[in-house]
């Protein structure tokens, strides 16, 4: 990577101005050097040798993560050396996603990590992935992991573009992963077409994680039929709406039933606790199509993660965006959506899901990053991913 040159410098070595400063008349080894001279010399060689507190340096402060994964770049981390306002002691962030691309969807799991929620710096993977799908269709699209209470993390993700199951594994560490299992969670609606985007939350109050994700079942809706995208294979239009299940243990779920219909194609919900007000916020995709096109982010709200949920509001991102993943850093709210026309990630901040704030300038994402889900982790698990990332040649 080339550093930009800073102004005024031209790239060899600066030559400095001598000082304006009128020099003391006195010869190096004379013995009429001013008498003052021994005793300042004395002091700053007791000054130099004087413990000093708070000013050790952080070992982790330089670390970079090493080049040849998805960002190809190789940078240290700005944020080591404080925590955002607000920000816990020792918090840090990992951002699960996918790469772009027909490899990218079989390549599987790539993480990458912040220190404030801006700067992202993808973590190499071991053999290239930190989980080789081989459930479904052995894709892995569209990932999403909650960390439970008891420090377990968990994920689902999307296995192939028509199916209507979703993968789900476990791990302790985000890089020794559990048996991969196939969750079959519209088996009891016939004629579903896919199981896109998948999303887990854990609601505490309740102990329970929600599974959640989106599907089109042809006929289901009929008065949104034709507003979605053409699927030629199905000889059917998308018309997405967000479904769910729910699980205690991971061994048996409740029964899937319908999250969210407001009366339009929607996909990619997402939804996180708004404390302070007492709520729960879903942001979700708008996917209609036609007669005009949306492909924009509403909000929903709700006193409960299972609903009822509100009507959702009016559009408040750009067009032709999806994947959205909302994270609380400090006292803002940091949203992220995968602006895919456009083939970058952009993103908002808010404290208040009502006025927003563009973060995209701010963002340095890896290359070929697509929707995915940020969330916290602690320190020691980041340093381990960090410490498990294959050596530079």
């Amino acid at each position: 990577m080339t550093l930009p040159s800073a102004p005024g410098f031209s790239g060899t070595r600066p030559r400095w101005k001598q000082s304006r400063w009128k020099q003391p008349h006195w010869k190096p080894f004379s013995r009429k050097r001013p008498g003052w001279m021994p005793t300042l010399f004395c002091l700053g060689m007791l000054w130099s040798l004087l413990p000093r507190t708070g000013t050790a340096a952080d070992p982790t402060a330089a670390r970079q993560v090493p080049a040849g994964t998805a960002s190809g770049e190789t940078r240290s981390d700005p944020a080591r050396s404080g925590s955002t306002p607000g920000q816990a002691a020792g918090q840090a962030y990992v951002f699960a996603y996918f790469n772009t691309g027909k490899s990218g969807e079989s390549q599987g799991l790539q993480l990458a990590y912040s220190h404030d929620g801006l700067d992202w710096m993808a973590i190499p993977a071991p053999d290239g992935t930190f989980l080789k799908p081989t459930v479904g269709g052995k894709l892995l699209r569209d990932p999403s992991i909650v960390a439970g209470p008891d420090g377990i993390f968990h994920m689902v993700w999307t296995t192939d573009w028509w199916r209507h199951g979703i993968g789900l594994a476990h791990s302790t560490d985000l890089i020794h992963w559990s048996t991969q299992n196939y969750l079959d969670v519209m088996h009891d609606f016939p004629g579903t077409l896919n199981c896109w985007a998948p999303e887990i939350t854990y609601d505490a109050d309740r102990q329970t994680y929600l599974i959640y994700w989106a599907s089109t079942i042809p006929g289901a809706f009929p008065q949104t039929e034709a507003s979605g995208d053409e699927i030629k294979a199905a000889k059917a239009r998308a018309n997405h709406r967000i479904y769910l299940t729910t699980t205690q243990d991971f061994k048996t779920y409740t029964p899937t039933r319908l999250l969210y219909d407001d009366g339009y194609n929607v996909i990619d919900a997402f939804i996180t606790a708004d404390p302070q007000r007492q709520r729960f916020v879903m942001v979700l995709k708008d996917e209609t199509r036609f007669p005009v096109p949306h492909k924009n982010l509403r909000l929903a709200f709700a006193s409960h993660p299972e609903g009822p949920w509100s009507p959702g509001t009016p559009p408040f991102s750009p067009d032709w965006v999806e994947g959205a993943a909302i994270l609380k850093v400090g006292d803002r709210w940091l949203l992220y959506f995968d602006a895919y026309t456009r083939h970058r990630y952009e993103g908002l901040s808010t404290t208040d899901f009502e006025h927003w704030t563009p973060i995209t300038d701010q963002l340095m994402m890896p290359d070929g990053m697509r929707h995915g889900t940020p969330f916290p982790v602690p320190e020691a698990v980041l340093q381990k991913l960090l410490s498990a990332a294959p050596a530079q040649p």
